[in-house]
């Protein structure tokens, strides 16, 4: 138990992905103290090789626990769990929660057995996937397609730049036109990113449903700190980047709406 109340919840992603995240744990922890790490200078992910994220993940996250000293690390990125959150975890001396893709809700949901799972291409190559498909949805159709474009789009729409349209439609039909692609009525979000955009994907794909992780996140970190003390009041987050700080002048005000006030470098 952690008897410190200003000892911070720590999330880490390739980008604002995360903030989806963030956005679910602080409706159930509305006075957590919060610090936010987005590896700017290695975004994205999804094209990185196992090696470089196996290397680069545990290596920013042993400097991020030393100089924050968090209650609970949450790695808020699809990618980066699926390949390093073991290692994370023996490398930590703080609990740490992964996320994966919500292919168990998709499978609960689903009327005609057929799921679709977007992401990036480093996480729908995954034995990992394979091996959440063969536990929570045997018998199953699940259809994958990597659209690495909604990740910039996601970017783009917290920064309050225009994103052409057509980027939700590409992304849908990547799925709908696979062979089953007609019966899909299920998508799972599987990057952090992708929620972000789920309104404009559903203009895109207006029948579909969507599922991702970040309320069952939310109740795991929950459970992980119950009994914890906390701040009586809310504080002001921070926001630390391994990119040019300058960079993220654009995005300072969708941070503030997520309660991260204060941006600062790794």
């Amino acid at each position: 138990m952690s008897n410190d109340p200003a000892a911070p919840l720590l999330f880490f992603d390739s980008g604002i992905g995360g903030l989806s995240v963030v956005n679910e744990v602080r409706r159930s922890l509305p006075n957590a103290p919060l610090v936010y790490a987005a590896d700017y200078a290695g975004l994205p992910y999804g094209t990185k090789s196992e090696v470089e994220i196996m290397a680069r993940v545990p290596a920013l996250l042993g400097r991020l626990v030393e100089r924050y000293r968090p209650r609970l690390v949450t790695i808020a990125c699809n990618t980066a769990c699926t390949i390093a959150l073991s290692h994370v975890r023996a490398a930590l001396d703080v609990p740490v929660v992964g996320t994966v893709p919500a292919i168990k809700p998709a499978a609960e949901s689903t009327r005609t057995g057929v799921i679709g799972l977007l992401g990036t291409a480093a996480t729908i190559r995954q034995s990992y996937v394979d091996r959440l498909q063969t536990a929570h949805a045997p018998g199953m159709i699940l259809l994958r397609h990597a659209a690495p474009e909604l990740v910039h789009a996601a970017e783009a729409k917290l920064r309050g730049e225009a994103v052409d349209p057509q980027i939700y439609k590409d992304a849908m039909r990547g799925l709908t036109n696979h062979p089953d692609g007609d019966s899909l009525d299920v998508t799972v979000l599987g990057c952090t990113h992708f929620p972000l955009v789920q309104d404009e994907l559903a203009v895109a794909a207006p029948n579909m449903r969507f599922v991702d992780g970040a309320a069952g996140i939310a109740r795991r970190i929950c459970h992980l700190t119950a009994g914890q003390l906390w701040p009586n009041e809310g504080i002001e987050g921070v926001f630390v980047s391994t990119g040019p700080i300058a960079e993220l002048e654009s995005l300072r005000p969708a941070l503030a709406t997520y309660g991260l006030t204060q941006i600062k470098s790794l």
